[in-house]
């Protein structure tokens, strides 16, 4: 489940300074419909704002008093607003409210806004900032900054149903509808679906979301700046949690497209994995593959199970070389792990030296036909076996190098040590290492044991390798005579 979309410090930090509230006189002006004066057909009233007006002059100088103080920096240039300052003449100003003009109220109350604002008086900010809008000679510019400035507040008190509301009429209000503002719709329509209960209700404000923040891609594409990075999560977001009204397919798809774009605008790890999940589940092993490997050359996966999920897609991939490599890679590498127990951070390995995993790079590296690496590898798994099987494998690890009294030894305490998958073939095995030693009498032996299993195939497989062996103890023999009758001649 996705956390809460708008969290404090992200609305916080779009409410900024008021500024430009001293402004010449002009004559243009909007006509916007007030959605709190209707007239007696219940239509909207339709209310002159002017882009700007000019202050009483003893406002203005008041005004120009609170800029000071706010503006104040400290010895180091360093901003160090004189709050107290401001609240003086502000509160000068609010005694004698009822004396001043609409507009030097609707600046008088845009500076209380940011004060309490400033203060975290968060509901008393949002009043202000509705006293302003009531004022009908506030300005375009103060009445649509209060607009989205009142929405972000009701957002902070995690009130997306008026905050929404608030939004909506800053977009009627506003002349251009900026990137960031479909964005901050869009996330307050995300956190609306989760917050609700009604599953139809919960796809309806996903798909208002998912709506939004295309259209804050599409401006900020537009505006000429690259869209912001979680404006994409939440699009994937939305999309995964439409999958019940889209089809899974579909889902996957789109949510495909959004991972693809932030791998390449924003290359981080948890994108690389889920873009490789989604592959995943799409049953795109070779593009599931290529993902992970790019995470792994940025040197960005940090998991044993990520290694692991590698190096098994690179060897079903038939890229065995590489596969070991990655778990090699996996084994230097060094991440910090805090110990469950003591509590204590400990600089481990991402990939642990243990059977299973040894096993597997011993077998990549057979594969990969690089025996000489294997075989220690193998060595070194065979003696944290809780069972014969891997020195079994070693010993045929052993026996393909040559290595034939190595081999002997490891198959035998495979066989001692009991738990084989299949005794009979390590007894052909281990028959064919005293075969080649020419310790024949034994290899006989392994042979006969081997021939008594019931699989047919193993059955014959012993009984050629008996005779082969005894033709082959003859032909040795005769040899060996031969030998010591030319020396016995000479």
């Amino acid at each position: 489940m996705f956390l809460r979309v708008i969290p404090i410090f992200m609305v916080l930090g779009l409410i900024v300074l008021p500024n430009d509230t001293i402004a010449q006189a002009q004559d243009t002006g909007s006509r916007i419909k007030d959605p709190n004066v209707t007239n007696s057909n219940s239509s909207r009233k339709e209310v002159v704002y002017k882009k700007a007006r000019a202050l009483q002059t003893s406002t203005a100088k008041k005004i120009v008093k609170v800029v000071e103080a706010l503006e104040r920096v400290d010895e180091n240039g360093k901003e160090d607003p004189d709050f107290e300052t401001v609240k003086e003449i502000l509160n000068e100003l609010l005694q004698k409210k009822d004396n001043l003009r609409s507009y030097d109220r609707s600046v008088m109350w845009n500076y209380w806004g940011y004060v309490y604002f400033s203060e975290e008086r968060y509901s008393d900010a949002m009043q202000a900032y509705r006293n302003l809008l009531a004022e009908p000679e506030s300005t375009i510019p103060l009445r649509v900054a209060s607009l989205y400035t009142l929405a972000q507040l009701n957002f902070v008190n995690e009130d997306y149903e008026e905050g929404v509301k608030v939004l909506l009429q800053w977009m009627d209000e506003v002349e251009i509808v900026t990137a960031q503002g479909w964005s901050l719709l869009g996330q307050a329509y995300f956190q609306l679906g989760t917050d609700k209960k009604s599953q139809n209700e919960k796809l309806n404000y996903y798909e208002k979301a998912l709506e939004s923040m295309l259209s804050a891609v599409k401006t900020a594409e537009l505006e000429e700046y690259k869209p912001k990075e979680n404006w994409y999560v939440l699009m994937a977001a939305c999309y995964s949690e439409l999958e019940t009204r889209i089809g899974k397919q579909e889902s996957l798809y789109k949510q495909l497209d959004i991972y693809e774009i932030l791998v390449n605008l924003y290359p981080k790890k948890m994108y690389f994995i889920q873009l490789g999940g989604i592959y995943g589940q799409l049953n795109r092993e070779l593009d599931y593959m290529i993902t992970l490997n790019a995470a792994y050359q940025k040197d960005l996966l940090d998991k044993e199970s990520e290694y692991l999920a590698l190096t098994q897609l690179l060897l079903l991939n038939n890229n065995p070389y590489w596969a070991a490599k990655v778990l090699e890679a996996g084994r230097i590498k060094k991440v910090p792990v805090i110990d469950e127990k003591t509590k204590e951070e400990k600089i481990l390995p991402v990939v642990k030296d243990n059977e299973k995993n040894l096993k597997l790079l011993a077998d990549a590296w057979r594969m990969a036909q690089e025996i000489e690496l294997a075989i220690p590898v193998m060595e070194k798994a065979a003696k944290l076996a809780k069972d014969g099987q891997t020195f079994i494998i070693l010993g045929s690890l052993y026996l393909s190098e040559d290595k034939l009294e190595e081999a002997v030894d490891a198959i035998e305490q495979g066989l001692k040590k009991g738990k084989v998958k299949n005794p009979s073939q390590a007894r052909l095995t281990l028959g064919q290492a005293h075969f080649e030693l020419q310790n024949f009498e034994q290899a006989k032996k392994e042979f006969r044991i081997a021939a008594r299993d019931d699989d047919k195939k193993i059955k014959k497989t012993a009984n050629s390798w008996i005779k082969y062996t005894e033709n082959e103890e003859i032909r040795v023999k005769n040899i060996a005579l031969r030998r010591d009758y030319i020396q016995n001649q000479g």
